[in-house]
């Protein structure tokens, strides 16, 4: 696989969450409080996230990034 991220907005990233188990907590502004046991962290509504701040979410979340871009295509 292409070691580049797809771009993706942050409704897509939150649904994509979303099947992994994390709920919506409550949104403040533009961005999304995510959670699911212990995890908490915030998703902005972006039309497009950069790579630093995506990367950071999959981090918190313990997704893998190949798992994601696996699931994206």
């Amino acid at each position: 696989m292409s070691h580049k991220l797809p771009i993706v907005s942050g409704e897509k990233l939150i649904k994509f969450l979303s099947k992994r188990g994390f709920e919506i907590r409550r949104q403040s502004s533009s961005h999304i409080v995510l959670q699911k046991d212990w995890r908490v962290f915030s998703v902005p509504l972006h039309s497009e996230l950069k790579k630093g701040t995506l990367l950071s979410i999959l981090k918190q979340a313990g997704v893998e990034i190949e798992d994601f871009k696996r699931e994206l295509l």
